[in-house]
């Protein structure tokens, strides 16, 4: 079963992007996701399967 993942999330990922951050932002969900790093805002397509392995902790957005 999928992740419950929504726009305006914060995840830390277990791999750190090249800038040295491991935070991201999601962007757009769906069956591609589009999450912006955090430091450096470089924006990464990714898939759903690959982002959930991934995935360390999910910091859900205030509502």
């Amino acid at each position: 079963m999928p992740m419950d993942l929504k726009v305006g999330d914060i995840v830390e990922t277990r791999k750190q992007h090249p800038c040295g951050n491991n935070e991201f932002e999601i962007m757009r969900t769906g069956m591609d996701f589009r999450i912006k790093c955090l430091k450096c805002n470089k924006q990464i397509w990714i898939t759903r399967t690959k982002l959930e392995k991934r995935i360390k902790r999910v910091e859900k957005k205030e509502i």
